[in-house]
C-alpha cells in the first residue's frame, strides 16, 4: 500500500528542479551524461558564477556557464526536463545567451609552432635540428640562465 501511494505522489508532483548533469545532457550540451558529470567535476560548469558538482539542482531562471575549450557558453534555463530531446526542441528548454565575443573564439586562428615535415622524411638531420632550435629559440625566452647566477 505504501509503495502504491509513493508512486502516485511521485507522478503527481511537478518538477521544481533537476540535476545539472542530467539537464546539460538533455539539452545536448554534452553527448553523454558521463561527459556532463566529468565536466562538472572538472570545474567546467558553473551556475550563477559558482562552480557546481554534478548533483547540483538547477531551477527555471538559473544562468548556467559551460567552458568547452577556449569558449564559455552561457545558457538561461527556461524549462526543466529529464529526458533527452531532439535538437530542434532544445530552444524550448534553454536560451543560448553566449556573448558574441565568446562565439568569435570558435573561429579564431590557432597559432601553432609545429614545423611540418613531409611524410617519410624521417628524423631531422643535425643541421635541420639546429635550424629548428634557433627558430624556436626566437619564440621562447630561457629563464634557466637567471637561476644559475644565485
Amino acid at each position: 500500500m505504501k509503495m502504491h501511494i509513493m508512486i502516485l505522489y511521485q507522478k503527481s508532483r511537478t518538477m521544481d528542479s533537476v540535476r545539472i548533469d542530467k539537464y546539460l545532457w538533455a539539452i545536448r550540451v554534452y553527448k553523454t551524461r558521463t561527459d556532463a558529470t566529468d565536466a562538472c567535476k572538472g570545474n567546467k560548469v558553473s551556475v550563477g558564477g559558482q562552480a557546481v558538482k554534478p548533483s547540483r539542482e538547477v531551477k527555471v531562471g538559473d544562468m548556467v556557464e559551460v567552458r568547452k575549450g577556449a569558449v564559455t557558453f552561457s545558457y538561461r534555463v527556461t524549462a526543466l526536463l529529464e529526458k533527452r530531446v531532439g535538437a530542434k526542441e532544445v530552444e524550448r528548454f534553454a536560451d543560448n545567451v553566449t556573448p558574441q565575443s565568446e562565439l568569435d573564439k570558435l573561429h579564431a586562428p590557432v597559432e601553432s609552432f609545429f614545423i611540418k615535415r613531409d611524410r617519410g622524411a624521417g628524423r631531422p638531420t643535425k643541421k635541420e635540428r639546429r635550424e629548428m632550435d634557433s627558430l624556436y629559440g626566437s619564440f621562447f625566452i630561457d629563464d634557466s640562465d637567471s637561476d644559475d647566477e644565485d
